[in-house]
This record gives C-alpha cells, structure tokens and sequence, in this order.
C-alpha cells in the first residue's frame, strides 16, 4: 500500500477538484491510501455522495491556506496548520507516507519542501519538471521550469540526470534524447553557461546528451528531454501552453464568422475535439519537484480533478519505481559541486 498526501487547498478549484481527483485515483488503483489535508468539514462536503473505499482515505484537519500573493518564508514559518505545511510536516515525520500533491502556492511548496523536507543526497538543488505532448505522440519534460532562476552548468548536468531517471523509470523511455536549450543547435552557441554545460553533458554517460535545442522545436517529438535554467524553462512552458490556448480560441472564433466554416466544422467536430484534448495540459499531471527526500508533485493551479487525478498517478509511479533511490545512486558517481 502506498500512501500519499493530497493538499486540498492552495488551488484555483479546491477543494472540489482534488477531492473528487483522489476519489477516482482511489477506484482506479487498490494499492493507494490517500490522505486528504484541508478544513474538514468543507472536505466531508465534497465527499458526501461520492462512493470510495473509506478504508482507504482519511482526512487531516488543517482550517489555514496558504495564498499564492504571500510570502513563501512567512508562510512556512506562521501557517503551521495550513493544508499544505501540514501536508509537509507529515510526510517529513511520518515514515509510512511516500509522497504528496499539492495545486498550492509554488513558492510555498519549494521552501516548504527544502526546509522541511531536505535534498536527497549528493542533489545541489531539487528542479521542477513537467511534461507537454509532442507532435508524434510523445511526451517531453523540461527540467527546470521555475525552483531555479539562477543555475550553474553543474546545476544543469543533475537536472539532466534526475529527468531522464525520471522518464525512464516512471514513463518507460528508453535513454532519454535529452537537448540543452539554447538559442542555436552549434555547440558554440550561447553564453559561457550554456557552453560550459554543453562540455559537460557531452562528458555525462548516463545521460544521452543530443546536442542544443531551439525553442520552436519543442513540440517536434525529437526531444524527450530539454534542460534549462528556471527561469527559461518557465517562459517556454508557459509561452508554449499560451500560444496553443490562444491559436484554440483563434479557430473558434474563425468557425463561427461564416455558416460555410460552421458546416466545415461540423463534419470535423471529432478531430477538433481529439485536438483540443491532445493539447489540454490537465491531462498530463504536474510538475514533479525532482530531488527532495520524498515525492513532491505540484499541480497547475487551474487544475481540475483530472489533472489532480494524473498528479496522484505520478506520485505513485515514482514511489513504486523507487526513483528517489536511483537518483542518489546516480548522481553519487559524479564529482561533488559546491552550491
């Protein structure tokens, strides 16, 4: 039985969506035992008419939540009963629980995680990386996406290996194509960061390093992997999701300006609808926070119980293929870089 945490506050629908997220995550999978955190009473109201295994999910009263306008450091430090420090407290104290998901506060989730939960071993600084489609079916991850604005190349080398133990172990590819996200595919290209990674993933064996790549090419399916500083990763991932919502919301208004492309659209209804869920972020879970102590999964704030339900399932994917455990291994094999 693995058992996890579910922050039930924080986010853009709570408590409905992660409640009724972990409702389904709990029917799909026998061997989950979830424990939802938040204000009680609002939680036994979203729970009321819903059917689950009561067995196998318990509520932990915590009344405060943590907005995402306050400040990470006051917020860990003052809002001790919130839902998710008390989500963090638990699975820092409790040796029993694997892992947590949160569609909270970011800045809160990353301090609260560092400072409560620590670094696995050997890892300079945990990353975010969360996954978007390709064109050929695929996924690719972008690793960072925001805990690090500010990197060093040996910050980019453990990214590259955390992410692609990560979409070997818990998505089955194979020694992931992993690219550096540069503003040019020649290896000269760049800044002296950007240089000096490339060097140095050249030189990482378990990483199967392709050489630069250029943001437009994100989409392609010739990456399953790009490695970027915080604040780069988050402008593409954002820039990417952006511009599909918008060229969505472009057709719509287009199909509907004439009768002829309204007929059009209706003999087509079913491509756009497999269109639009191909390109519909909540169906590809969240961030995960890659090198803490335990499991941290950290949902868009707009998600909706699918996309909670997704965050779960990666949570428990990354406990079952025991990650944490392959990441220390890994990065234990490099020389040791100073913060």
């Amino acid at each position: 039985m693995i058992k996890l945490l579910i922050d039930c506050f924080g986010g853009d629908h709570c408590p409905e969506a992660p409640v009724a997220g972990a409702v389904a995550a709990l029917a799909k999978n026998p061997e989950l035992h979830l424990l939802l955190t938040g204000d009680e009473a609002l939680i036994r109201a979203e729970l009321a008419g819903k059917s689950y295994d009561a067995s196998r999910l318990e509520i932990v009263h915590a009344p405060e939540v943590i907005g995402g306008d306050e400040k990470p450091t006051d917020a860990i430090r003052l809002k001790r009963n919130s839902s998710m420090m008390k989500a963090i407290i638990m699975l820092r104290d409790c040796d029993d629980i694997a892992g947590m998901v949160s569609t909270g506060s970011t800045g809160a989730l990353v301090t609260g995680a560092l400072v409560r939960l620590g670094r696995i071993p050997g890892v300079i600084r945990p990353a975010f990386c969360p996954l978007l489609p390709t064109m050929t079916g695929g996924i690719v991850g972008i690793c960072d996406s925001g805990a690090n604005p500010e990197v060093t190349s040996a910050h980019l080398r453990q990214f590259a290996i955390m992410a692609s133990l990560y979409l070997e172990n818990v998505y089955g590819i194979a020694s992931p194509r992993t690219a550096l996200l540069n503003v040019g595919l020649e290896a000269e290209k760049g800044d002296d960061l950007r240089r000096e990674t490339y060097a140095l993933l050249k030189e990482t064996p378990s990483v199967n390093f392709v050489g630069n790549m250029e943001s437009r090419d994100l989409l392609s399916g010739s990456y399953d992997l790009v490695v970027a500083d915080g604040f780069s990763g988050n402008v593409l991932v954002k820039t990417t999701e952006g511009t599909a919502v918008e060229l969505l919301k472009k057709l719509k208004k287009d199909i509907y300006s004439r009768n002829l492309y309204k007929f059009g659209a209706l003999l087509m209804k079913r491509m756009f609808m497999e269109e639009k869920e191909f390109m519909n972020y909540q169906n590809y879970g969240g961030s995960v926070l890659l090198g803490t102590q335990k499991v941290v999964v950290k949902g868009h704030g707009s998600s909706r119980a699918v996309a909670v339900e997704k965050c779960i399932e990666q949570a428990y994917r990354m406990e079952t293929s025991r990650l944490s455990a392959k990441i220390e291994s890994e990065i234990a094999k490099y020389e040791h870089y100073e913060d």
